[in-house]
């Protein structure tokens, strides 16, 4: 996309909530992400930081591949239907459907199961999940002018990750009076519920079609539009430079978190102890996903300005190049406060480079196809993850002090700083000589 560069103004917050249809959109996430933050660290603590189990590399890393690897299979549906079917309707259905699984898993929880017995209902509410998520980002140009995308998305999805964070710490407050056995563990967990009905609640007030699709692009067998599902997203995706360049700088980003993340997980749970008002264990993690709720709402303050400022690419390789000297600089020192600095750090610049990958897929890809490419990403996003954490798992320590693995994840994001710049001259050679690329100049990210 080429265009003059002009001056844009912001809306702001106030101005947003001020939208009806974007303040009801910004609740049903709002409602979905505590659930989510909850179940998902009720479950972490169930597994990780339960006295009656034991975890080490190799379990936590089957237990990140269990539920988020599914992600895969379930992409393809996610996209497919949702640029099928209404996607008021998918959300609310999505929500429902997965506060069932929520009380399945707290009952494995309780009996103590282990393994696939326990993963299998929790991969079915996270991966029921990417249709609420991948939904709500699908439907938001429906609600807010085109022009001010990148604003209304930095708000949602940065007050959306707070109230995961918010939604963690509950799970750390409920554990902490339940109990941290299995029993305290499920009735934990199972809290989650109310957070989900919520969202489909909210959802549900919504006129139908209101978030569309507006067209369906599709086969009319809904069988064969799923089956096609990750190839149209895969097309859609190529035939815009702008989403295949920062796909791959948020991939490297993606891989890197996740090699941090085992690392992370094993110092709080075998190496490190407490300092002060500083805690290992999960309460450690807890104020980990605190530092990285900072960074998020940061990111979610200057992204909309620092992209008008610099332009969409260099604001990414700016990043990058942050998030890479964040993992020598404070990584490397593994203590309790170097490894709050770091997730702070790197998480803000990763959120910077997601919101801007979000809102390229919302202002450059058309909506009859949108939904199968925000699968294609959440799968890709996912496999990175996983591929990330097992192939650390076999190699790092039970201890997680392995400098080694710290280097390798920064040298990743330079690797994705030169996919972002090799992709993302695809672009620039298409466009029309005397103009002002929006990529360039200090406009939208377009």
């Amino acid at each position: 996309m080429t265009t003059l560069a002009v001056e844009k103004h912001h809306l702001g917050s106030r101005r947003f909530l001020g939208i009806p249809e974007y303040r009801r959109l910004l609740a049903t996430r709002l409602a979905s992400q505590w659930g989510d933050g909850l179940f998902q660290a009720g479950l972490a603590g169930a597994v990780l930081f339960n006295p009656e189990r034991q975890a080490d590399p190799a379990a936590i890393a089957a237990g990140f591949a269990v539920l988020l690897l599914p992600y895969s299979l379930i992409g393809p549906f996610t996209g497919a239907l949702l640029d099928r079917w209404d996607r008021k309707k998918v959300i609310v259905v999505a929500n429902v459907t997965r506060a069932a699984f929520v009380l399945l898993t707290a009952a494995a929880v309780g009996a103590g199961l282990s393994g696939l017995p326990l993963y299998v209902s929790a991969l079915i509410v996270m991966g029921i999940g990417r249709f609420v998520g991948s939904g709500l980002s699908a439907s938001l140009p429906h609600v807010v002018p085109e022009d001010h995308l990148v604003e209304a998305n930095a708000l949602a999805t940065t007050a959306g990750a707070i109230m995961a964070v918010i939604g963690a710490a509950c799970a750390i407050g409920f554990r902490t009076v339940l109990g941290a056995g299995d029993g305290g563990s499920a009735w934990t967990t199972s809290i989650a519920v109310v957070g989900l009905l919520l969202s489909a609640f909210i959802a549900s007030r919504f006129k139908a079609g209101v978030l569309g699709p507006d067209e369906v692009d599709e086969p009319p067998n809904a069988l064969s539009a799923v089956a096609r599902g990750l190839v149209d997203g895969a097309k859609a995706t190529w035939r815009t430079p702008s989403v295949t360049a920062g796909l791959a700088a948020l991939l490297a980003h993606r891989a890197a978190f996740g090699m941090s993340l085992m690392i992370t997980l094993l110092l709080m749970r075998y190496s490190l102890e407490d300092v002060g008002i500083l805690k290992a264990g999960i309460g450690g993690l807890g104020e980990v996903a605190v530092a990285g709720g900072a960074g998020v709402l940061l990111a979610g303050i200057l992204t909309d300005r620092i992209v008008d400022r610099f332009g969409v690419r260099r604001t990414i390789c700016g990043a990058l190049l942050l998030t890479a000297a964040a993992q020598v600089g404070l990584g490397l020192p593994m203590t309790l406060v170097s490894i709050l600095l770091a997730s702070f750090v790197i998480i803000f610049a990763g959120q910077i480079v997601k919101l801007c990958v979000d809102t390229a897929v919302q202002h450059d890809v058309g909506d009859e196809v949108r939904g199968r490419v925000f699968a294609l990403y959440d799968t890709l996003f996912n496999i990175a993850q996983v591929t990330a954490v097992s192939i650390t798992a076999t190699v790092v320590p039970l201890d997680g002090r392995s400098p080694g693995l710290i280097l390798v994840a920064a040298s990743l994001y330079l690797v994705g700083l030169g996919a972002y710049l090799f992709l993302s001259a695809r672009k620039r050679q298409v466009q029309h000589p005397g103009f002002v690329s929006e990529d360039d100049g200090g406009h939208p990210i377009g």
